[in-house]
């Protein structure tokens, strides 16, 4: 896994290079192909490993709204606009 200041990326074994959208919980990210994004990737670190779960376009566009919903209520404004960027650039 290479990460940097603002991105994270992850080889997936089929796909190649995926980006991090978002980070759900501690152990759960959303990640998209890196050039079409169109396929998404719910990726969760576990003690055996790495599992990947293929999630479509309208679930992880479902996922990252309630996210935003979630940043907002709890008044974490630099996250929310940061993901609120994120969002528009992939789903808009």
């Amino acid at each position: 896994m290479k990460s940097d200041s603002f991105e994270t990326y992850i080889n997936h074994p089929t796909w190649g290079l995926l980006c991090r959208v978002c980070m759900f919980e501690q152990n759960q990210e959303l990640f998209t192909t890196l050039y079409a994004q169109r396929l998404f990737f719910l990726v969760t670190s576990e003690p055996k490993g790495i599992k990947f779960q293929s999630i479509g376009r309208a679930e992880a566009r479902m996922m990252l709204e309630n996210r935003l919903r979630y940043l907002r209520r709890t008044g974490q404004t630099q996250e929310y606009d940061q993901l609120q960027s994120v969002f528009k650039l992939t789903f808009q």
